[in-house]
């Protein structure tokens, strides 16, 4: 199941606009996915991905490398809990 989560993770932060010049931080990169995944859904995310293969294969292999990258730092940090003020 979770890398299930993880590829849907995965597909809804390529769709986005977020881009690596941005170093997002792990916050950034949670509310991203969060946000692709309620405007597109799975299918949406999935589909997405599909047509940049489709249509930008090079790029869209060296984009889906930074998505990974980015990601597998999200599963290896602990989460810092959020103290409101």
């Amino acid at each position: 199941m979770i890398s299930t989560v993880q590829e849907l993770a995965a597909e809804a932060l390529f769709v986005s606009y977020l881009q690596p010049s941005e170093c997002p931080s792990r916050q950034t990169l949670e509310e991203t996915v969060t946000a692709m995944l309620l405007r597109h859904g799975s299918d949406g995310c999935a589909a997405g991905v599909a047509e940049e293969f489709g249509d930008h294969p090079e790029a869209a292999v060296r984009r889906m490398n930074w998505v990974r990258h980015e990601l597998s730092g999200l599963v290896a940090a602990p989460r810092r809990p959020h103290f409101a003020s």
